[in-house]
């Protein structure tokens, strides 16, 4: 249980914070805990069952990954559909006719309340990227059971993609 909560950093994406906690024994902890304002993440699978993925620079790793298209939310009552829609369409120029909500995938449960929702689209139509001016993707395409492998051999390792693919992949084959 929450006792006391202090913000000792406030970011543009980070907003820490240590609070001091009562543990189930009486006893009293300190816990910091990045508080996000959510996102949003996209397995988009064409009708030939192909997933489009990005090819993208992450600063933290210094490594470029392999990740289905996502963002953060806008605001924090921002509709989570209305954002997949959008950083779909942003990232890669989809759109999608139909989308089925995959549930909720939480990435650092130990140190932050990042709640990311997972979606699948078919139906896509192509059309044009709008691309965030800091934004560098290199968007491609490959057979959804070759990502599947991909992530098998350790190649994919971003963990929402991961999750994401297998369980489109679930979804789309059972």
């Amino acid at each position: 249980r929450k006792l006391t909560s202090e913000e000792i950093f406030d970011g543009i994406v980070m907003h820490v914070y240590r609070d001091t906690v009562q543990l189930p024994n009486g006893n009293t902890a300190t816990r910091e805990v990045n508080r996000h304002i959510g996102a949003v993440c996209v397995v988009p699978v064409t009708d030939e069952g192909n997933v489009i993925l990005e090819r993208q620079y992450r600063y933290p790793m210094d490594m470029v990954f392999t990740e289905i298209p996502a963002g953060k939310l806008d605001s924090p009552d921002e509709d989570r559909l209305s954002a997949a829609k959008r950083e779909l369409e942003e990232e890669t120029g989809y759109r999608a006719e139909n989308w089925t909500d995959m549930g909720i995938y939480y990435p650092t449960v130990a140190y932050c309340d990042e709640k990311i929702t997972m979606y699948l689209a078919t139906g896509l139509t192509k059309g044009e990227r709008h691309l965030d001016d800091d934004e560098f993707l290199n968007v491609f395409e490959m057979p959804i059971k070759d990502a599947v492998d991909a992530i098998l051999r350790g190649e994919f390792t971003d963990g929402k993609t991961q999750a994401a693919i297998l369980k489109a992949y679930m979804l789309l084959n059972s």
